[in-house]
């Protein structure tokens, strides 16, 4: 495919993909068969495109591409598989026991890295937060479904597979060959800083870590503690309710969270008392990377004022997700519901804001108006990095 008719197929998804939001709203307005109206639109377009279009255009590429578009401008983490695709998928997503330690989502139309597991292949060969991951074993990921790319990173422990990857500041994809792995969860970091601070990092919060936490907390309050730096900069993996469990240890009582979609009713969080493990003041870091569980235990104490927020933006996740099958034998794999903060933001929605905004020295990578990474201007080069971990504690003084 030459490359207009590779802009094509871009302009074309993402024009669709408006065009079918846009539909679906008159529709709603304007007609009675308002819901259906939309499709209209996109027959009529599919239609222009196939008789006027300069040249036979790949019309499963431009539906596919519209799919994956329309699922993306609503959540980042869905994905449309077709019925060979969902097939696949379902033989192959615990067969693998090796995998590279990428949490991800899809980012205009590329496949994004949310965050890499500390030690994971993919973190050793330098994957990090922000990045665009271009192609995986040679196949481009511009439209590619994300559970389909979680799937194919996976494989044999042992076994490798390379992927093509867009950093900050570097405008050019570099080919790296990630080696797959038995992924080892870190265990939680704790230790006794200077003027009794004590200082605990959960790398991840999957089942079993919110109990290392409250070990750490309590074997540092009887080390003499006096206050705590909860860090949870890049932690994204985790089910959604070991964030409520995390918030838990240090709330004793209100709202920590509650999770509702259209047909999941309301399921409210409150704290328990007798979970609550200690009182001492609290900061929590989080940054671009906090994702997910993380960010659901940040929204909580954060709404709750029981702890300070220092560090980035968070990337924006949690959601119960479910995969809602087809007809035709496909499925989209898709949030459900959304878990919100005490005080009623959709965390997906609008992520967390610290009161105390710090920036990493380097910022993801920059698209411009088709998508294409763009080169970084001359007057922006790395500034040092930003001690989180000092600027947490300054607050305090």
């Amino acid at each position: 495919m030459n490359s207009r008719a590779k802009f094509f197929v871009v302009f074309a998804s993402t024009s669709l993909a408006a065009l079918l939001l846009a539909g679906a709203v008159i529709g709603k307005s304007a007609s009675p068969d308002g819901p259906y109206h939309h499709l209209a639109v996109y027959t009529e377009v599919l239609s222009r495109i196939k008789s006027e279009y300069v040249e036979e255009p790949d019309m499963k590429s431009v539906t596919l591409g519209a799919l994956n578009g329309l699922l993306e401008s609503v959540d980042p983490f869905a994905s449309y598989l077709n019925a060979d695709q969902y097939q696949e998928y379902l033989k192959k997503k615990d067969l693998y026991k090796g995998d590279v330690g990428l949490t991800l989502s899809k980012r205009a139309g590329y496949i994004g890295v949310v965050s890499a597991l500390p030690d994971s292949p993919a973190a050793k060969a330098g994957v990090s937060a922000g990045d665009l991951i271009e192609t995986i074993k040679g196949v481009a990921t511009r439209d590619m479904p994300l559970a389909f790319a979680e799937m194919i990173l996976r494989g044999d422990p042992g076994s490798t597979v390379e992927i093509s990857i867009f950093k900050s500041r570097q405008p050019d994809p570099k080919k790296v060959v990630l080696t797959r792995a038995a992924i080892v969860y870190p265990p939680v970091r704790s230790e006794m800083m200077a003027d009794q601070i004590g200082y605990v990092r959960p790398e991840t919060l999957i089942a079993g870590k919110v109990k290392e936490v409250a070990a750490a907390v309590g074997a540092l309050q009887q080390q003499g503690a006096k206050r705590i730096v909860l860090d949870l900069r890049n932690c994204a993996m985790g089910d959604p309710k070991e964030g409520v469990a995390l918030a838990d240890l240090f709330l004793d009582q209100g709202l920590v969270a509650y999770v509702q979609g259209q047909k999941v009713p309301r399921e409210d969080f409150k704290a328990d008392p007798a979970k609550a493990i200690t009182k001492l003041p609290l900061q929590v870091i989080v940054n671009r990377g906090t994702a997910g569980a993380a960010e659901i235990a940040s929204a909580a104490l954060l709404d709750d004022k029981r702890a300070q927020l220092v560090g980035e933006h968070t990337y924006g996740d949690a959601a119960l997700r479910r995969a809602v099958t087809m007809d035709d034998g496909g499925a989209i794999i898709l949030s459900v519901a959304k878990y919100y903060s005490p005080s009623g933001k959709a965390i997906q929605d609008v992520g967390v804001t610290p009161q105390t905004l710090l920036q990493e020295p380097e910022s993801q990578v920059e698209l411009d108006e088709d998508g294409n990474p763009v080169a970084p201007e001359a007057d922006t080069a790395p500034k040092d990095n930003v001690d989180y971990l000092k600027r947490a504690i300054d607050t305090w003084k």
